[in-house]
């Protein structure tokens, strides 16, 4: 169900995401909807990861080769 909902944005901001809107073919109020979605779904998210998951993440780079650095670890251990 849609309900009406009225902010108070700055002009600038309103016309750059209507820009960005139109760019990516959705119109202002999917783009609003869907960005407030991702931020509540983010909230739930956060709240069943334990305090030691939350220090842990972001520990291991992206780019990280996991495979690699075992063989290194067995080179240098059997070396």
């Amino acid at each position: 169900m849609n309900t009406k909902l009225t902010l108070n944005i700055d002009k600038q901001i309103i016309e750059e995401a209507k820009h960005y809107a139109r760019e990516h073919g959705v119109s202002l109020s999917k783009l609003i909807e869907t960005y407030l979605d991702s931020v509540t779904r983010i909230s739930q998210k956060k709240s069943n990861v334990t305090p030691l998951v939350e220090s842990l993440t972001g520990i291991i780079p992206d780019q990280f080769d996991e495979r690699q650095d075992y063989r290194n670890f067995i080179d240098k251990k059997y070396s």
